[in-house]
């Protein structure tokens, strides 16, 4: 059974691994993001990270999120939409790495009880 402790616990860290860069990958784009719409320099109206969209000419500010990863251009009626500059695989995939990560952490740490209170009942009965 230890031997499939330590595939559960080697899966929860690269799951977690995985989910770490694929966010990393998706902050990379949110500062890029960030740094194109505050340029201020010739070009910078309307905001580039938010021109291909029909509402373009309404655009005021921008709004970030980590958590979700989103990049949101906001409009003067108090909407707003998203820029889609963050790829549309990142959220999803961190998340799903994440419990990924945390269900074979906590499947492992049930298991490795499991085998401790097996080994105290053998030791126990002797």
């Amino acid at each position: 059974m230890s031997s499939l402790i330590r595939r559960l616990r080697g899966v929860a860290t690269l799951a977690a691994f995985v989910g770490l860069v694929v966010y990393i990958w998706g902050l990379l784009h949110l500062a890029g993001s960030i740094l194109e719409a505050e340029d201020g320099g010739a070009n910078s109206a309307p905001l580039p990270p938010c021109r291909g969209n029909a509402q373009v000419v309404h655009v005021i500010d921008y709004s970030v999120s980590f958590l979700p990863l989103s990049f949101d251009c906001e409009t003067t009626g108090g909407g707003s939409y998203s820029a889609g500059v963050i790829p549309g695989y990142v959220n999803p995939v961190a998340v799903g790495c994440a419990l990924a990560a945390v269900g074979c952490a906590v499947a492992s740490a049930y298991m490795a009880e499991l085998q401790l209170r097996a080994g105290a009942r053998e030791g126990g009965a002797s």
